[in-house]
């Protein structure tokens, strides 16, 4: 069997959500505050018999209306259902057999936490409730939620149904017992709970573990070499305690002349009265020795070295405590040794097992919990490490998003079309880096390297200039409006680089008009690209923005982001940005555009560029024409001609542009496009924007102008 889903009703972030799992590991990931440790608090309330079931009034989902309040009691309400899984077990059915709702084929089960106020005490909650009079909602609310944890709270009591709630049948305390559901949480003390033999669970694992030479597949044995190993086992336990009780004897005997000097002064105070006499005398089992025992951690390096774990870092512990937890697990559902207290369904819920490991060892330990080897028949695990969700399959990616206290839940694994086509390509693509993705509450998607590096300080150069203007606006007329910031960090804004124009497999992800999707906004930024072929050819070429739509007799014309820049236009969470139609080009294309004098874009990696630097002084000069600027391009020979630059030639001498200034632009814009080396080039650019930026408010600073869909797009996604 395996849990199936569970619909958390008014707990905490959860107003009312249904979360589906899987068999085997469930990885649950989202920004922070968006529920994941909620959704473990949730499983625990139904399913840990260890742990405390008694909520308090922060625990219950606050956005309910103050009329809602008055006229009901609110009450949490949790399900698990019960499945029938791929790998039975003969006691599965039987454990859940009383909580069935359904049953042909598979079964199903239900188990229903409650916490509500009971019935005889509604009628005093209406009239203590009624007597709010606040004409203010919000105020009523607050006084609302106060009332209840002043007058209410404390006679609150919780059930745990089983099967179909409307019968109100209380689940069976037997049939619970046989669930074990150990709960890892994020802050854990791990030498506290495991380092010496004193602790609980380091005392049963051993207690299992000993003489395990004989114990392990006892039940596979026949009946005849059973008996033998346990009557093994009983010739060691018995020569323990001979030994045992020897060493007392020694110890006592040692002991002869110190007792009569501690036993006088007990003579001297009165504690042997009335012959009463104090004496000492014990035996030693082997549980009792087991708080001798210390772990070590044994290096072997030529020579033994040995240290307590204590010195350990945390990392290593955490992984050393989670291995004992699963051997505890291990201990715990083994009939033989059990008995009829043997667990039947065993869970594990790990908060963030990332914490102090090391990328590597994220990786092998994720890898491990899904090895059939692992004891836990289920896996919830809640993540910020994008190394983890690298490691399993979009099926076992279970997406938490909050948005203005509305909990959403995505399925990465269910969003494709049945082809797999994109669900292949985005599954070889989630790498360590680009799994952020995932995490983020709002996502920019770009084509290259160039947009990843830069558009975090594109941002910050935005925001600046907002600010100012927004500073200079309700000095003029003050609204009392407060600013937003626009930077991508403030915003929780992930740039992710895809490699080209393959923002539709991503969008699957993400496309709120799907069922099972990511609910963020997300932008696709793209260049235009523009191309054109002669009506005579099949083949589209690469054109310059003053080369488009000037002769359709002759031409086809493209523009790669039309179609998608239009689908999107309205879409409810997803949006496509591009350059210019007339003027854009490519990224690198409109950053001179929009600053055609601006030398600080000329970095060293690139070819050209004194001639380009040329270009830029030529722009300050009212008096240079275009034919200046034309004439600085190297036309090469009539034998060895430079092709591109008499492509800029023919094409600024040829297009019906009337502005001089537009011409000018567009000329420095297409040679600074043909002199950069696009990766290297990026990493040069962003260290001088970044030198740039520190330098603002002095003299050195360069002004710097974001291109305009660039503004566009962090305008929508930071609304």
């Amino acid at each position: 069997m395996y849990i199936s889903d569970i619909k958390i009703e008014n707990f905490r972030n959860f107003k009312s959500k249904t979360i589906e799992f899987k068999e085997g590991v469930n990885v649950i990931i989202g920004h922070n505050n968006a529920g994941k440790s909620n959704l473990l608090k949730a499983l625990a309330l139904v399913l840990n018999n260890d742990a405390s079931r008694r909520l308090d009034i922060d625990d219950f989902n606050k956005n309910i209306s103050f009329e809602d309040l008055r006229d009901t009691p609110p009450k949490v309400v949790i399900t698990v259902t019960i499945k029938k899984g791929n790998d039975e077990t003969p006691d599965d059915l039987v454990t859940v057999g009383n909580w069935l709702i359904k049953l042909d084929a598979s079964y199903e089960a239900k188990l229903t936490y409650e916490f509500y106020l009971p019935e005889k005490e509604k009628e005093n909650y209406i009239t203590e409730l009624s007597r709010i009079t606040e004409s203010n909602p919000t105020l009523a609310k607050d006084k609302a939620w106060k009332t209840i944890k002043h007058n209410f709270i404390r006679l609150y009591t919780y059930k745990i149904w089983g099967g179909d709630i409307k019968t109100k049948t209380v689940a069976d305390s037997e049939s619970l017992q046989k669930f074990d559901f150990q709960f890892l949480d994020a802050i854990r003390d791990v030498e506290r709970d495991m380092l010496t033999g004193k602790n609980t669970l380091l005392r049963d694992v051993f207690q299992f573990f000993l003489d395990y030479d004989l114990k392990e597949d006892m039940n596979s044995l026949a009946e005849d070499i059973q008996n033998i190993r346990k009557e093994e086992i009983r010739t060691r336990q018995e020569e323990f305690s001979n030994l045992a009780d020897s060493t007392l004897k020694q110890l006592q005997r040692r002991m002869e002349k110190g007792k009569e000097e501690i036993l006088s002064y007990a003579k001297e105070t009165g504690a042997s009265f009335n012959n009463a006499i104090p004496d000492f005398e014990g035996s030693l089992s082997e549980i009792e020795m087991f708080s001798a025992l210390k772990l070590i951690i044994k290096y072997e390096t030529g020579i033994d070295i040995k240290i307590p774990a204590t010195h350990n870092g945390l990392g290593y512990n955490n992984l050393i405590f989670m291995s004992l937890l699963l051997a505890k697990m291990q201990v715990d559902c083994d009939g033989s040794y059990m008995g009829s207290n043997a667990k039947v369904f065993s869970t594990l819920a790990i908060e963030e097992p990332e914490a102090h490991l090391h990328p590597s060892m994220q990786y092998k330990f994720l890898k491990f919990l899904k090895d059939s080897k692992n004891k836990a028949r289920q896996i919830f695990v809640t993540t910020h490490s994008t190394h983890i969700t690298s490691a399993v399959s979009l099926d076992e990616i279970i997406c938490l998003h909050n948005e203005n206290g509305e909990t959403s839940v995505g399925y990465t694994g269910r969003v494709f079309p049945s082809d797999n086509k994109s669900k292949k390509y985005v599954q070889r693509f989630l790498d360590a880096t680009k799994s952020d993705m995932l995490f983020a509450q709002k996502v920019i998607l770009v084509e290259g390297l160039a947009e990843q590096l830069l558009m975090s300080l594109f941002a910050k150069y935005y925001d600046i200039k907002s600010q100012e203007e927004f500073t200079s606006a309700q000095l003029a007329n003050p609204t009392g409006e407060i600013y937003l910031s626009k930077t991508l960090e403030d915003n929780h804004i992930a740039v992710i680089n895809v490699g080209g124009r393959h923002f539709d497999h991503f969008l699957h992800l993400f496309d709120q008009n799907n069922s099972n999707t990511i609910n963020k906004k997300i932008v696709c930024l793209t260049d235009r690209d523009l191309e054109r072929k002669l009506k005579t050819e099949k083949k589209y070429k690469k054109c310059y923005p003053f080369d488009y739509q000037q002769d359709a007799s002759v031409y086809d014309y493209q523009d790669n982001p039309s179609n998608n820049i239009g689908k999107y236009s309205s879409h409810p969470n997803i949006r496509f940005f591009s350059q210019d139609v007339n003027k854009g080009k490519t990224f690198e294309y409109d950053l001179v555009l929009h600053n055609p004098s601006l030398k600080l874009l000329v970095t060293e990696s690139m070819s050209n560029r004194d001639e380009i630097i040329k270009l830029m002084t030529y722009m300050g000069d009212p008096t240079k024409s275009v034919a200046d600027f034309l004439s600085l391009l190297p036309k090469g020979t009539d034998t060895n001609p430079n092709a591109k630059n008499r492509a800029i030639e023919g094409g600024i001498n040829s297009c019906n542009w009337t502005s001089d200034d537009d011409k000018k632009k567009a000329i420095i814009a297409s040679r600074y496009l043909n002199s950069v080396g696009k990766g290297e080039n990026a990493l040069e650019l962003a260290y001088a924007l970044e030198e740039n930026l520190e330098k603002k408010g002095t003299d050195e600073y360069n002004e710097f102008v974001v291109p305009q869909y660039i503004k566009d797009a962090i305008d929508w996604i930071c609304r």
